[in-house]
C-alpha cells in the first residue's frame, strides 16, 4: 500500500503560478509511475501529467507548455509546477501512484488539493 499526501494548492490570479507537492510513503518499491489528475465540478477526473521510472513524462494537451511534472526519487516526492494558470485550470488536483505497463494503472490516490484560478 502506498500513501500519498498532497500540498500546495490555493487561490491564484490568472497568469500566476503554483507548485503542488505529493509525498509518497509505504510500499513505494511497488510503483514505477506517479501522476497528477484533476476534477472540476460536473466533470470527469482527467490525467493532467504522468511521470514514469526513467523520467519519461506525459501531459494533457490542455497543459502542455504550461505545467511540468518532476520527481525526487530520494524524497519519494512528485511535483507539479503550474505556470500561466487559467480560470479553466480550477479543480481539485489529485496525486496518484501506480505502474506504467504500456498504459498507466493507478492503485493509490491522495486526498486532493483545491486549486482556484481567478480571472
Amino acid at each position: 500500500q502506498v500513501q500519498l499526501v498532497e500540498s500546495g494548492g490555493g487561490l491564484v490570479q490568472a497568469g500566476g503560478s503554483l507548485t503542488l507537492s505529493c509525498a509518497a510513503s509505504g510500499s513505494i518499491r511497488s510503483i514505477n509511475a506517479m501522476g497528477w489528475h484533476r476534477q472540476a465540478p460536473g466533470k470527469q477526473r482527467e490525467l493532467v501529467a504522468g511521470i514514469r521510472s526513467g523520467g519519461s513524462t506525459d501531459y494533457a494537451d490542455s497543459v502542455k507548455g504550461r505545467f511540468t511534472i518532476s520527481r525526487d526519487n530520494v524524497k519519494g516526492t512528485v511535483y507539479l509546477q503550474m505556470n500561466s494558470l487559467k480560470p479553466e485550470d480550477t479543480a481539485v488536483y489529485y496525486c496518484s501512484a501506480g505502474r506504467y505497463i504500456g498504459s498507466y494503472y493507478w492503485v493509490s490516490w491522495g486526498q486532493g488539493t483545491q486549486v482556484t484560478v481567478s480571472s
